[in-house]
C-alpha cells in the first residue's frame, strides 16, 4: 500500500507541478508580482497532497522564533519536503537555489521570476557577490530568506559543514540567522521513492546575532540545525 501511495503521490505532485508552472509562466508575462501567490498555491497543494495521499503530517515548534519583515533562515535539509514547505510557512519566503534548477524548462524560470536567489555552487568567489546581491534585493523587499547551508541534502544523522554563504549572508545583511531542525528524511529520503506516514516535525530555534563571531555562530548553527537528529520520538 505504501509504494501505491508514494506511486501516486509521484503523479500528483508532476501534475500540480507542471499546471503551476504554466500558470506562473503566464504570470511572468501577465502579473509578474503574482508569480510568487502561485509558488505558495503550489506549496499548499503539495502538502495537502501528501497529507492525504501518503499520510504525511507536519508539526512545527517555534514560529515565534521568526522576525516579522525580513529574515534570514538556515535550515537543514533532508528531502524535497523542505523545498517546498517553507511557501506555506513565511508570508514572502525567498529560497536560495542552485542554479541547475534554473534549467529545468518553465519551472525553471518562474523560480527566478518569483524572487528566489540563484547560485552557482561552482562558482566561487562571483556566486558569493551574487549570492549578497540577491540577499540585499531580498531584505529591502522585505522577504525571509531561507538558506540550506550545508549546500545539498543529507541523510538523518549525517551532517554535513556549514558553506561560507551563510556567515557571508549574516554579516551582509545585519539579519540575525534563525536556525532550523528537520527530520523529513526519517519519512521522505533523500532519493528514496516511498515516503512513510508519520508526522515531519520542523523545529526553529532562537535567533542567533549576525555579530556573533564566526566560530560561535557557526557551532551555534550546528546544534540548532541538528535538533531533531535523534530521530522521531
Amino acid at each position: 500500500m505504501m509504494v501505491l501511495r508514494s506511486a501516486l503521490f509521484n503523479v500528483v505532485f508532476f501534475a500540480v507541478s507542471l499546471a503551476m508552472a504554466v500558470l506562473a509562466t503566464g504570470a511572468r508575462y501577465l502579473a509578474p508580482e503574482r508569480v510568487l501567490g502561485v509558488a505558495m498555491l503550489w506549496a499548499r497543494c503539495l502538502l495537502i497532497s501528501v497529507r492525504i495521499i501518503c499520510g504525511i503530517r507536519l508539526q512545527v515548534s517555534g514560529l515565534e522564533h521568526i522576525p516579522r519583515g525580513a529574515a534570514l533562515i538556515a535550515s537543514r535539509h533532508q528531502s524535497a519536503f523542505d523545498t517546498f514547505v517553507w511557501l506555506t510557512l513565511l508570508p514572502r519566503c525567498c529560497y536560495v537555489f542552485k542554479d541547475d534548477l534554473s534549467r529545468i524548462p518553465l519551472f525553471g524560470p518562474s523560480i527566478s521570476a518569483g524572487g528566489m536567489i540563484e547560485v552557482d555552487r561552482n562558482g566561487g568567489g562571483a556566486a558569493i557577490r551574487g549570492l549578497l546581491r540577491g540577499a540585499e534585493r531580498a531584505v529591502r523587499e522585505q522577504r525571509q530568506i531561507v538558506i540550506f547551508p550545508e549546500g545539498t541534502r543529507r541523510d538523518p544523522g549525517s551532517p554535513g559543514s556549514l558553506q561560507s554563504g551563510i556567515v557571508a549572508l549574516a554579516s551582509r545583511t545585519g539579519l540575525p540567522v534563525v536556525p532550523v531542525a528537520t527530520d523529513s528524511g526519517h519519512l521522505w529520503g533523500r532519493r528514496a521513492f516511498r515516503k512513510r506516514p508519520g508526522t515531519i516535525r520542523i523545529l526553529i530555534g532562537p535567533a542567533i546575532p549576525s555579530r556573533t563571531e564566526r566560530k560561535a555562530l557557526i557551532r551555534a548553527l550546528e546544534d540548532g540545525m541538528t535538533a531533531l537528529d535523534r530521530g522521531p520520538e
